[in-house]
């Protein structure tokens, strides 16, 4: 009778460790959103989530008969040393990191399976069913992100050339195969002397073109193009539905004006902008934008504090499952800010929380352009279609950006930059080169 009840004792032991490290999980990658949104994460979320750790770990190190050391140290470790893995790809989505960090964000898909041997090893070195259950726990969620995100074949493969394969070979120094094989860009396809690019879909993670863009300055992928301009006019669309006034931001406006109505070349993901008047209030454009996205298959993250709203071409998952998104390498994205009237040194101006670009100061803090370049909006041709835009595009332009004409890698790295620069002037001398801010 006492080893029934022992036995059942383990098993409740061994499920309450497995809870433990799942909500644990879950709070971890939902703090992740935070740097894929290049913010700190708040002190809230930061907390709770390092509650959960401490618990688990108490939990599994402390039994009747006091502290196990060995316990301790092994599920404090373990547990570090994964979320380290894990937690690669949010860190280096923003800016540069160490190489150990890059390295491990390039096989982030993958990478979290590499602690199964440490797992096996550590379950047979210390006898603790609280243990075990974190470490079954553990590698059971790793293997189901791998098995839901390994290679498969629906990617399609697109030819890459032209201004493109320019760039590419500009940065590869000519050995595309050991280029790729460096930075883990799979989806580069080297075949009898022609190149391609195994794209990304609804059914695939996003390229993490992010990083192809910024850091090793490489012009967007054809298939993020396609779901960028996807993107750009279903918002724009459900936004005209709304009756919402809203205009083409920042970038992709440059990209309408300069570039006859194309994405620039390395751009890495749309901007819109949306006042609210007429009696539309923040939570109410979220909530309908929520409804419509959800309805149609694409991700909405809201930040209300700072003023903005994030939609991406990825379908959302079921709820607690939609927060390891933030574990993805890439993100096909459209930036939405919110503007709200207001008089800045008496002249009507629009205004928001975040700056872009050069954007003045307002007296209240925030960062605002007048109204009347804006107000009412006009229309411009882009990525095929006709948008909304501010009435004196050039003009908003130059405030944000000064001379716009002129080619600046804002987001580009430095070095990488300087190395696509002559792929870069040698299509603008032929007239047909897209160009960033």
């Amino acid at each position: 009778m006492s080893a029934e009840v022992s036995s059942v004792d383990l098993t409740i032991s061994f499920v309450i460790a497995v809870a433990l490290y799942a909500v644990t999980y879950l709070s971890f990658v939902r703090l992740l959103r935070y740097p894929r949104n290049w913010r700190s994460p708040t002190l809230p979320m930061s907390l709770t989530t390092a509650g959960l750790v401490t618990i688990t770990v108490s939990y599994v190190s402390v039994s009747r008969d006091g502290l196990d050391p060995a316990a301790l140290a092994v599920t404090a470790g373990f547990i570090a040393v994964l979320f380290g893995i894990i937690a690669a790809p949010a860190i280096d989505f923003p800016s540069g990191a160490r190489p150990v960090v890059e390295f491990l964000a390039n096989h982030g898909d993958y990478a979290g399976l590499w602690m199964l041997a440490p797992a096996i090893a550590a379950a047979y070195a210390v006898p603790s069913v609280k243990l075990q259950g974190v470490l079954t726990a553990a590698m059971a969620i790793e293997l189901a992100w791998f098995l839901r995100h390994r290679p498969n074949d629906r990617r399609r493969l697109y030819p890459i050339g032209g201004h493109d394969l320019s760039v590419l070979k500009a940065q590869a120094k000519g050995d595309l195969e050991g280029f790729a094989r460096q930075h883990g860009i799979h989806e580069l396809v080297l075949s009898d002397g022609a190149v391609y690019w195994r794209g990304c879909g609804k059914e695939t993670l996003p390229c993490p073109f992010n990083f192809y863009v910024n850091r090793l300055g490489l012009n967007t992928a054809p298939c993020c193009r396609e779901h960028m301009a996807e993107l750009c006019h279903y918002v724009a669309s459900r936004l005209r539905d709304m009756g919402v006034v809203h205009w083409l931001e920042g970038g992709n406006l440059l990209g309408a004006v300069r570039e006859n109505g194309r994405l620039i070349a390395w751009e890495d993901d749309i901007d819109l902008s949306v006042v609210l008047d007429s009696g539309k209030t923040f939570n109410a454009l979220a909530t309908g934008l929520a409804e419509c996205c959800a309805r149609e298959g694409y991700y909405l993250d809201v930040f209300k504090n700072k003023g903005f709203i994030s939609i991406s071409y990825d379908p959302p998952q079921v709820w607690p499952f939609c927060w390891e998104r933030n574990r993805m390498r890439g993100e096909i994205r459209l930036d939405l800010a919110f503007y709200r009237h207001f008089v800045s040194n008496d002249r009507p101006v629009l205004e928001r929380n975040i700056r872009k670009g050069a954007m003045p100061s307002t007296e209240s803090g925030g960062y605002g352009v007048p109204r009347e370049i804006v107000l009412p909006t006009s229309t411009i041709e882009f990525l095929g279609d006709n948008i909304a835009c501010p009435n004196q595009p050039e003009e908003y332009l130059r405030l944000l950006y000064g001379d716009f004409d002129e080619v600046v890698y804002t987001y580009v790295d430095a070095a990488a930059a300087k190395n696509r620069r002559p792929a870069d002037t040698a299509v603008k001398r032929s007239h047909s080169l897209p160009a960033r801010q």
